[in-house]
């Protein structure tokens, strides 16, 4: 199988936006059961002092279709505060499941019960 060709055919739609030295991304993809989700990509041309070449700098953030409208609101809320100073009101979120996983992550921690007196 072709991975590349695979891949491709995950990319339902793109656009990219030049601003100076970054380039933004927006890809909407979908799972393979159906779901669509964003993928918003940042790439920066950098130069490197040792080598004396240029290079490029990629973020990716992964946006899935559940959090599109926290996502939106909170942009939103950052645009609004820069445009007036006013600060808006604070996105509501429903459940407590960021909290709930990182307190289960501190729980499950893959060094607990290793014993280093050997």
């Amino acid at each position: 199988m072709d991975f590349n060709s695979n891949r491709q055919k995950e990319e339902l739609y793109s656009q990219s936006i030049s601003a100076g030295k970054r380039k933004y991304f927006f890809d909407v993809k979908e799972t393979r059961g159906g779901d669509k989700f964003i993928v918003i990509a940042e790439s920066r041309k950098l130069f490197d002092n040792n080598t004396g070449n240029f290079y490029y700098e990629k973020n990716k953030m992964f946006l899935y279709k559940e959090d599109f409208e926290k996502f939106q609101k909170g942009l939103e809320n950052a645009l609004h505060f820069i445009e007036t100073g006013e600060i808006p009101e604070p996105v509501v979120v429903e459940s407590n499941d960021f909290q709930a996983d990182n307190a289960a992550a501190k729980d499950n921690n893959v060094i607990d019960g290793i014993d280093f007196n050997y």
